[in-house]
């Protein structure tokens, strides 16, 4: 029974209001984004930065249940993921993690690479570039929109990571953060 001891006191530490594990339907996303709207009006957060976390967190979502492969695990297969938010005292942080096909992983790097290249400018740029041309639509119809919105809304670098797991995949772990002034 300590490690929800445990888990509790990493959730104290790390300042995370609200965190979700496991499968992601568009059902479970209205509720998690229902449950974090209703922790911000709570404390009294102002409506620009609501807007800003909620548009991030709606990305982030979307981006697990359109495009987050099933991790195999034997015959079973789940749409596993994970989503948190966590406040600081000057920012949100959004982080999400879901298994994703080894084949995909360098395309979501370069991606996210020239995303972080860019400042402010360039993703207006890129953004109607994309919405324009539907450049790099990816067979499931994602154009990379999502990571580009995010980088905007947050005016921050996007923070990424891939742990290798078994059978050709990868657990793709995404941070935004959003400043809260």
């Amino acid at each position: 029974m300590k490690y929800i001891y445990d888990m509790h006191h990493m959730m104290l530490k790390n300042n995370i209001i609200l965190v979700y594990e496991g499968e992601f339907t568009q059902e479970i996303t209205k509720s998690v984004l229902a449950m974090a709207e209703r922790n911000m009006d709570s404390v009294g957060e102002e409506s620009g930065i609501k807007r800003k976390v909620f548009n991030v967190m709606v990305e982030c979502l979307q981006n697990i249940v359109k495009h987050g492969d099933d991790p195999i695990d034997g015959e079973t297969k789940t749409n596993a993921a994970v989503f948190m938010i966590g406040k600081q005292k000057e920012s949100y942080v959004i982080t999400s993690g879901n298994p994703v096909k080894d084949e995909h992983v360098a395309d979501l790097k370069n991606k996210l690479d020239q995303i972080n290249s860019l400042d402010k400018d360039g993703l207006k740029a890129l953004y109607k570039e994309i919405i324009k041309g539907g450049t790099g639509l990816s067979e499931k119809g994602g154009a990379g929109l999502g990571f580009v919105d995010m980088a905007r809304k947050s005016g921050q670098k996007l923070e990424y990571g891939f742990e290798p797991l078994e059978k050709g995949q990868s657990f793709f772990s995404l941070k935004t953060t959003v400043p809260r002034g």
